[in-house]
């Protein structure tokens, strides 16, 4: 059953909370050990919740929108009755004392948070083979990784385990392991889901998203985590930048009854430099394999055939985001993990001075790629370096930022790979930096500009295993939830793709 198939049958009666956990906790107990998705399973605390459901339904109340659905939660997200490790040693066993706002929220709707999944350490990595406490592997394949680095929370979705889960989305960490998993993965616009409560990274980059099995079920969950919090300054009402936007439907975060779905009359560009290069242009970026451009290609022609207008377009800029990101994402890293210092919580190793102390927690806590992106932030921030690295890269940033702006003057949306490649073997990449690096390269111009992009199965590569095509849009486009140009063409190719 879909999520919202689940959640209508709870509020109805006709089917239990509790017996809806119990098969996914079967289903947790049955592959989990072979998966790995899950750093904890929390299946006390869900039963002793869909009781609760179950208890609200009996009385006659609305049991919230969300009703008895198991979600899996990024175990970088808090939450008040399990740990949040970010899959660190520095963290190990740390229970924060209130619950991250897209957790509240998820709590409201009636949902039953089943555990906390597996990510690359502090959410560095592309394969969730970083984590502390060993690697995910990818339900279609266990040789293969999830992606990464909400590797976790895509292998619970695909693997049966949660209808919904939720990650976060840095440079592609929902999106990329959304397509070597074959789900659906949304990175929403900057602001438009409270981060508070998400334990950070990058902060100019960071934001939390659905993976869910279908696009209808990514849609509900992106309604229920959305929208302005107080405690996060950089959150408001997504309905703000869509009140702007022509092409989105609905006003105040409700979907307005009678729009027609489909994407006739949309117009759709196919980002050149993402799919192989345009001639007299130069070339695509590197490593986009012959099989994942073929389905991509025939997702264009699928979006052609549904009454959108195609055409190709160019955004040289793109090239540069991911050097500009592995500049700017590891300078915000050296600050943001500073307070892992073993004085205020987590992790403490002695020594015999307090800088002592300090070497031999972060050196024994943190894994060997948060290390080296912390140096590389230090380094890029440093006196001499600053100007020559940092600046150049936030400069990169805007010029991305502003050709992204200028191309959605001419189309609604924008199409291209989610990943270069389908799921690679384990640890295939985990000895050349560059090669696991390109593994993002096409989800982290969106995380660079603030703007939406969504990933949806379509298809499968030469190897049998799952290939996403992103659909990217300008700031708002994924609002309202469900009827919006993101959303529609991203149901399109769900449609276009079915068997």
């Amino acid at each position: 059953m879909t999520a919202l198939a689940v959640a209508e049958a709870v509020a109805a009666g006709e089917r239990s909370a509790r017996s809806v956990l119990e098969e996914h906790l079967d289903r947790i107990a049955g592959r989990e050990p072979e998966i790995h998705a899950f750093n904890w399973v929390m299946a006390a605390e869900a039963r002793a919740a869909a009781a609760e459901i179950d208890a609200a339904v009996a009385r006659g109340e609305a049991p919230g929108p969300l009703a008895g659905v198991p979600v899996a939660v990024k175990d970088n997200l808090c939450t008040r009755d399990a740990p949040t490790t970010c899959s660190s040693r520095i963290l190990e066993g740390w229970r924060p004392p209130y619950d991250a706002t897209a957790v509240q929220r998820l709590r409201a709707a009636g949902a039953v948070i089943v555990g906390k999944t597996n990510l690359d350490e502090f959410a560095m990595g592309s394969s969730t083979e970083g984590s502390a406490f060993g690697p995910t592997r990818n339900p279609h394949d266990p040789s293969r990784v999830p992606g990464g680095s909400s590797g976790g929370s895509a292998a619970a979705v695909a693997a049966g385990f949660a209808p919904l889960a939720l990650g976060s989305d840095t440079g592609g960490s929902v999106r990329q392991p959304a397509a070597l998993c074959g789900v659906v993965g949304l990175k929403p616009t900057y602001g438009s889901v409270s981060r508070y409560g998400l334990v950070a990274f990058a902060s100019s980059l960071d934001q939390i998203g659905p993976i869910a099995a279908s696009v209808a079920d990514a849609a509900a969950l992106f309604r229920v985590i959305s929208g302005p919090d107080p405690l996060d300054s950089t959150c408001f009402d997504p309905a703000a930048l869509a009140a702007g936007n022509p092409t989105a439907e609905g006003q105040n975060g409700e979907d307005r009854p009678g729009v027609p779905e489909g994407v006739e009359g949309l117009r759709i560009g196919v980002l050149a430099e993402l799919c192989g290069g345009l001639a007299g242009n130069g070339p695509g970026v590197e490593g986009v394999a012959a099989d994942v451009a073929a389905r991509t290609d025939e997702a264009v022609t699928a979006l052609e055939a549904a009454g959108a207008a195609v055409e190709a377009v160019s955004v040289p800029s793109v090239r540069l985001g991911l050097s500009a990101y592995y500049l700017i994402a590891p300078a915000e890293a050296s600050s943001n993990l500073a307070r892992y210092d073993g004085v205020r919580y987590g992790l403490r190793v002695e020594g015999a001075t307090a800088a002592e102390m300090n070497v031999n927690t972060r050196t024994a806590g943190f894994g060997a790629e948060v290390k080296r992106r912390i140096m590389l932030g230090t380094y890029v921030l440093s006196a001499g370096y600053y100007d020559a690295f940092y600046a150049k890269a936030l400069r990169a940033r805007a010029l991305i930022r502003r050709e992204l702006d200028e191309a959605y003057e001419r189309f609604d949306l924008l199409v291209c790979p989610t990943a270069p490649t389908t799921a690679f073997e384990l640890g295939a990449k985990t000895a050349d930096l560059l090669s696991m690096y390109l593994n993002d390269v096409c989800t982290i111009p969106s995380n660079l500009a603030g703007h939406p992009a969504i990933s949806v199965p379509f298809g499968a590569g030469d190897d049998g295993l799952p290939v996403g095509v992103q659909v990217m849009g300008p700031a708002g486009a994924e609002h309202p939830a469900g009827r919006s140009p993101l959303w529609r063409a991203a149901a399109a190719l769900e449609r276009a793709a079915a068997p």
